[in-house]
């Protein structure tokens, strides 16, 4: 299976906007669902459809309880599973992640470090979970070097382009 990010548009089969009804089908296409906190959303509850697949998972959000508004892509569960997942055609989940935000930033995108293992890309609005997990080799010794980060990314999460933007205008106005 192969999944192109393309914000601010979405991914593969799946777009910003998309209805939940025809959301809930697609995703069931790719394996079975699970959904919660359907029903109207509120500030800090919203809609999910969660898709486990063999390989790897995907949730769907719907923040407004109608449409697809951002959707998070883990990385898949063994190094050569059938599963590739790119920007621009740069593998988001094979390419070291110090190697990715670079990429990333060499096509104009600022990467935000405030959070050290959720970088964000305002613009592109992509979270990118760089938190450890017990299969993701490191590039150091975390129990020597403070710095020691994972080599790949654990997730990515994709929204509209203006997504981080508001979120990091919040942060600015907290004084953070």
């Amino acid at each position: 299976m192969h999944i192109e990010l393309d914000p601010p548009n979405g991914v593969t089969g799946f777009g910003f906007g998309m209805p939940v009804e025809e959301l809930k089908e697609a995703a069931a296409a790719l394996g079975p669902i699970t959904v919660t906190d359907e029903g109207p959303p509120s500030k800090w509850r919203h809609m999910k459809i969660y898709t486990q697949l063999d390989q790897f998972d995907i949730l769907f959000s719907s923040e407004d309880g109608k449409t697809l508004t951002s959707l998070d892509i883990a990385r898949p569960y063994e190094d050569d599973a059938d599963v590739t997942v790119t920007w621009r055609g740069i593998d988001v989940f094979r390419t070291p992640a110090r190697e990715l935000m670079e990429r990333i930033e060499a096509q104009g995108y600022r990467v935000d470090h405030r959070e050290r293992f959720n970088p964000l890309v305002p613009g592109l609005s992509f979270g990118l979970d760089w938190n450890p997990r017990d299969d993701i080799p490191f590039d150091g010794d975390i129990d020597e070097d403070d710095d020691a980060m994972p080599v790949y990314l654990r997730g990515i999460f994709v929204a509209p382009a203006v997504y981080y933007d508001e979120v990091l205008a919040e942060i600015a106005a907290m004084g953070l």
